[in-house]
């Protein structure tokens, strides 16, 4: 028996799926299938329960798969320290990331990584909130960056952050004078709003029902640089996090007030896809999130 048969079995009970597990391995997904019957030959029973939705483990996939986790895993280290002879740390890891964060909200990481490990670079791709768990469950990125991180098969969640979230108008809107805007102040007023797929948006429209609160979207945006232009321009006020229009704030360009009601966040989570053992690079950015998340409750 193979280790690649045994990882085979694994990202299939991970994933759920045949298709993701074969291009996990870079193989056909006819190549996972023929693993998977081998190793069921090999027990004389079924591992794997097939439905139209989801592949899951019978009970002695379950404990085949808890094994070979273990066996992968220790494997990968001892691959791991092999490779790594050097004491200091060097590499590229890639990052997913919502826009809205990795565009305003890394700076004070990629400062710590700087600091502690300069020799390992965090490249970052912007994604859609949806396409970076993809992205982190078929190892297209060791880690991944969402707003209202939702639990989902082969993804472990790490806390990171909460952003504060504010109503942002154009320096001439009326709220621009106000020390605090009230949910129920913004019913009636043109809102520009997140398109519906995003998290933010569908957060913002469970608060709303919540409130009974009558938005009147004239616009909805599915990146919030462009939201922030229709501000600029007096089309309408919006919701964003706080951190994503200080520059403009500072500039003058766009004024943020807090709600009336108290303060407003939304989660932001890491993911890093379940199992997964970390290299020396990827561990030291994970640790930078920490710190440089640490030092800013600090300050």
């Amino acid at each position: 028996m193979q280790l690649e048969s045994l990882k085979m079995f694994c990202d299939v009970v991970e994933t759920g799926s045949f298709s993701r597990a074969a291009q996990l391995n870079h193989v056909t997904q006819s190549a996972v299938s023929q693993q998977i019957r081998a190793l069921e030959n090999r027990y004389e029973q079924k591992l794997l329960s097939r439905s139209a939705r989801q592949v899951t483990p019978t009970p002695a996939g379950e404990r085949l798969f808890r094994g070979c986790k273990e066996i992968l895993a220790r494997f990968a280290e001892v691959e791991q320290e092999i490779r790594e002879q050097s004491a200091e740390v060097h590499g590229t890891t890639t990052v997913s990331t919502i826009y809205s964060v990795g565009l305003h909200e890394l700076r004070n990481v990629q400062k710590q990584l700087l600091k502690t490990h300069p020799k390992v670079n965090m490249r970052l791709n912007y994604r859609r909130n949806d396409q970076v768990y993809d992205d982190v469950i078929l190892g297209a990125a060791e880690i991944g960056i969402v707003a209202y991180p939702q639990p989902r098969a082969g993804v472990d969640i790490h806390p990171f952050r909460d952003d504060k979230l504010a109503v942002v108008c154009s320096p001439n809107h009326p709220f621009a004078s106000k020390a605090k805007v009230s949910l129920t102040a913004l019913s009636g007023v043109p809102f520009i709003a997140f398109d519906r797929e995003a998290p933010t948006r569908k957060a913002l429209d469970r608060l709303v029902r919540e409130k009974n609160l009558d938005l009147n979207p004239v616009m909805e945006i599915d990146n919030v640089e462009t939201i922030k232009r229709a501000v600029e321009m007096g089309i309408g006020v919006a919701i964003l996090p706080m951190a994503t229009v200080a520059a403009e704030v500072a500039q003058g360009t766009i004024v943020s007030k807090p709600f009336a009601e108290g303060p407003v966040s939304r989660p932001i989570g890491l993911l890093i896809r379940k199992g997964k053992y970390l290299d020396r690079a990827s561990a030291a950015v994970l640790e930078a999130f920490k710190l440089a998340e640490a030092s800013t409750e600090e300050s």
